[in-house]
């Protein structure tokens, strides 16, 4: 029996596919299995029993990569999952950017009791008048799951659109229209586009990328929106290109006290994934995600594990183990089983920067004496019988 614990509300509609072998429990220090959301679990100390960690959605701020792989803990997130109410979140900040929809709704809350608000509002109009964003300019950085969703949408909007990703996988290339235009280089995005949207990944290398020096390049009155992860901007200096007039809207997702309330912003508390498709979406592929670690070992979107699939688990024993990527560690377990007369039927290794993974099938059940062995080996960190 498997045990795991949510640390965030999860939709019942994913937690129903667990089966008989998983039982929900309250108390983390007897969890096997770990679902979050939102929850920090940077200064959280996981007990030694849990074993994986999924995260029911995209982003993993939130949670110690490091320290878990260290401990041979593998995490699971959910690429994808939340993509379209993102798209549609995005679709709707550039909508709002273009035309003052929340400032004419405001005008006619704010004048319910006139007795000739029709009249009236056909003299106010004009000062909520906007632009279409058909035929303008659109760049996108990042061309990952959300990116591509929003490029793809744009173009049947009618913008120009212009993609940036240097690091474009062959599944998102294969999904974008050939009416995006490829871009090499980030500089011709700000300097050519009405309309900028962020969809990069929280890194070192992308922390304050849109800084003073990346908006000074940019069109005047251009309009950016962020829905990836706030630190992605410079806000101070973003406040000061607002002041200015260089920028003409912000739209962000993420409501912090430097913008929430300053001139020129549109600010949404964190909705991009807060729809119940998105929520139902994460959940099932968090929780297949986990079942199919724990019943076959196999590795589908870990965040600081390698992809390692070695799919049903039909034989007498599988051994999953979670290691150091350096040398002779594969020439050491297949020792330790072969020196126990145990015959290998199948195996595979894939490695992810200092990290690596082994799947081992074999032929007969594997005893405690085995695993206890192979625990022992300098670099080891989890040995797993899966079955």
């Amino acid at each position: 029996m498997f045990k795991y614990s949510c640390l965030n509300p999860i939709a019942e509609t994913g937690l129903e596919m667990f089966s008989d072998q998983y039982e929900k429990t309250e108390n983390l220090e007897e969890a096997d299995l770990v679902l979050v959301r939102s929850a920090k679990m940077t200064e959280m100390e996981l007990p030694s029993s849990v074993v994986a960690i999924g995260r029911a959605g995209a982003g993993v701020n939130n949670i110690p990569i490091q320290d878990c792989a260290a401990n041979g803990v593998v995490v699971f997130n959910t690429p994808g999952a939340n993509a379209n109410g993102v798209k549609e979140l995005v679709l709707a900040g550039m909508l709002l950017a273009s035309r003052d929809i929340v400032g004419g709704i405001e005008w006619v809350e704010q004048n319910e009791n006139e007795a000739d608000i029709s009249k009236l509002a056909e003299k106010k109009k004009k000062a909520f008048a906007g632009c279409e964003i058909s035929g303008k300019k659109l760049g996108i950085i990042g061309l990952g799951a959300i990116g591509a969703m929003v490029a793809n949408a744009a173009v049947h909007l009618g913008m120009d659109v212009y993609g940036y990703d240097p690091y474009i996988s062959i599944d998102a290339a294969w999904n974008l229209s050939r009416s995006i235009k490829h871009i090499k280089s980030v500089d011709e995005i700000y300097e050519q586009c009405d309309y900028i949207t962020i969809h990069v990944p929280l890194l070192d290398s992308t922390k304050k990328m849109i800084n003073k020096e990346a908006i000074d390049k940019m069109k005047d009155g251009v309009v950016l929106l962020n829905f990836a992860r706030d630190l992605l901007v410079d806000e101070e200096a973003l406040v000061k290109a607002l002041e200015s007039g260089k920028v003409k809207k912000y739209v962000t997702d993420f409501a912090n006290p430097t913008v929430a309330g300053t001139p020129g912003t549109l600010v949404t508390p964190h909705l991009g994934a807060s729809t119940e498709e998105a929520e139902i979406n994460c959940a099932v592929m968090a929780v297949k995600e986990l079942c199919d670690f724990m019943e076959n070992g196999n590795i589908k979107n870990s965040v600081n594990f390698p992809n390692c699939d070695m799919g049903t688990c039909c034989v007498a024993g599988r051994l999953a183990i979670t290691h150091k990527n350096i040398p002779n560690m594969i020439s050491q377990f297949t020792k330790i089983l072969g020196d126990d007369d145990m015959n290998i039927a199948d195996l595979t290794n894939k490695s992810r920067g200092e990290y690596a993974y082994t799947l081992i099938d074999l032929e007969t059940a594997i005893s405690s004496k085995v695993v206890a062995e192979l625990e022992k080996i300098d670099g080891v960190s989890r040995v797993r019988v899966v079955k």
